[in-house]
């Protein structure tokens, strides 16, 4: 097994995790198991978590210190064909690259290179006296965070966390900022009833598409909601996406359905009781993935404080437009922060990459801030339900 950050996310990057993430977090495990003297486990849906105190291994098995856990996953969205060795005996594995100090391959950016980088800070640091470090990997996050979600309802809620998704080149180039809040995604289907008649006698029906119509127009006129968070606003959005209905040229159809895609925003949701009054019109939410606030500036001012420790550049405190597994912590109880070497339009691209240097900018970040936060003796909040 390897120590390095880059040689680490190139291991990692090669194992494909589109599918089946088992093997990506066999190796995640296996390291972890060899280089670490942590408790390290893995759950029934293959999420690979680990925990540690002080003295570098979790010997009492309590749950109940204040903890500060590193979250990242292993799973990854389907390659290109350019993304995927056919050579012989390697046929299948991902392609890795390293040019121009970067590194190429499906994952290296969402989000393998922070997994790495994350878990050479969990092995490197020593956490604050009372105080435990937790890393999570999890499987499933690019399909609506299955591996979060059941981690929590096993009893995952670790007291903080940062979530090592993109926030590199937010406010400027060349920095990694640290993101204090983020978008949600909300998933709705609207479906329209109404009554089917020959089209040469439209009286004679209800047509579904004009309820349809009306419910569109509804959801066209609502705001879009915001909210202030560090000095700027963060602002959802409303569209709708899909529609279907009728079945021929000559009726008049009877069930016409559309989808709303809603980017929502910590606290806010736009209201379908909009649609209450337009008869036979009903709406079901299909996907509801989460926000993320952090409302404790003590975390946000420590982990800026180190983020500005381990670059030469300036970061700040910024807003993330995109839905991450910090959005399930959150709602669960947990204070996260989002600090992690992607940059805008890295991710699910042909040519995805990561650049090393930025790796090292943060596994040097996770440790500092791992080494210091939380601080000694935490809060007299219940520990019950804090991470295994």
């Amino acid at each position: 097994m390897t120590s390095s950050v880059a040689e680490l996310t190139r291991t990692l990057v090669s194992i494909p995790s589109h599918e089946d993430e088992t093997d990506a977090g066999d190796a995640i495990e296996t390291w972890l198991r060899e280089e670490t003297a942590a408790r390290v486990t893995r759950d029934a849906v293959g999420n690979v978590l680990a925990r540690k105190g002080p003295t570098g291994q979790d010997g009492d098995g309590s749950t109940d210190r204040p903890s500060l856990a590193l979250v990242g996953h292993h799973d990854v969205v389907p390659p290109a064909d350019s993304q995927v060795r056919d050579d012989p005996g390697r046929e299948g594995e991902y392609l890795v690259e390293e040019r121009e100090g970067r590194i190429f391959g499906r994952g290296a950016a969402d989000m393998k290179g922070a997994v790495a980088a994350a878990m050479v800070a969990f092995r490197d640091a020593t956490p604050p006296d009372g105080c435990d470090l937790v890393f999570a990997s999890f499987v499933g996050e690019e399909v609506g965070g299955v591996g979060a979600r059941h981690a929590i309802e096993e009893g995952f809620v670790p007291d903080y966390a940062v979530v090592g998704e993109g926030s590199t080149n937010y406010s400027k180039p060349g920095v990694t900022d640290v993101v204090v809040a983020h978008r949600g995604r909300r998933g709705t289907t609207v479906t329209a009833h109404g009554v089917a008649s020959h089209a040469s006698e439209p009286d004679a029906g209800e047509n579904a598409i004009y309820r349809a119509a009306d419910a569109i127009d509804r959801i066209r006129a609502l705001e879009f909601p915001a909210v202030d968070v560090a000095g700027e606003a963060l602002t959802g959005s409303v569209a709708v996406t899909e529609i279907d209905g009728g079945s021929a040229i000559n009726v008049v159809p009877d069930r016409c359905s559309f989808t709303v895609d809603e980017r929502t925003v910590p606290g806010e949701r736009i209201d379908f009781g909009v649609l209450s009054d337009i008869p036979d019109v009903e709406w079901t939410v299909d996907q509801n993935l989460p926000p993320m606030l952090c409302e404790d500036d003590a975390f946000a001012g420590r982990m800026l404080a180190a983020a500005r420790e381990c670059q030469s550049g300036d970061p700040e405190l910024v807003t993330k437009p995109h839905a991450t597994d910090a959005g399930w912590l959150s709602q669960a109880g947990t204070t996260c922060l989002v600090y992690g070497p992607s940059e805008p339009g890295e991710a699910h691209t042909r040519d995805e990459s990561v650049s090393i240097s930025v790796l090292e900018r943060c596994r040097e970040t996770y440790r500092q801030v791992a080494e210091t936060w939380p601080e000694s003796g935490g809060d007299d909040r219940s520990r019950e339900e804090n991470a295994r």
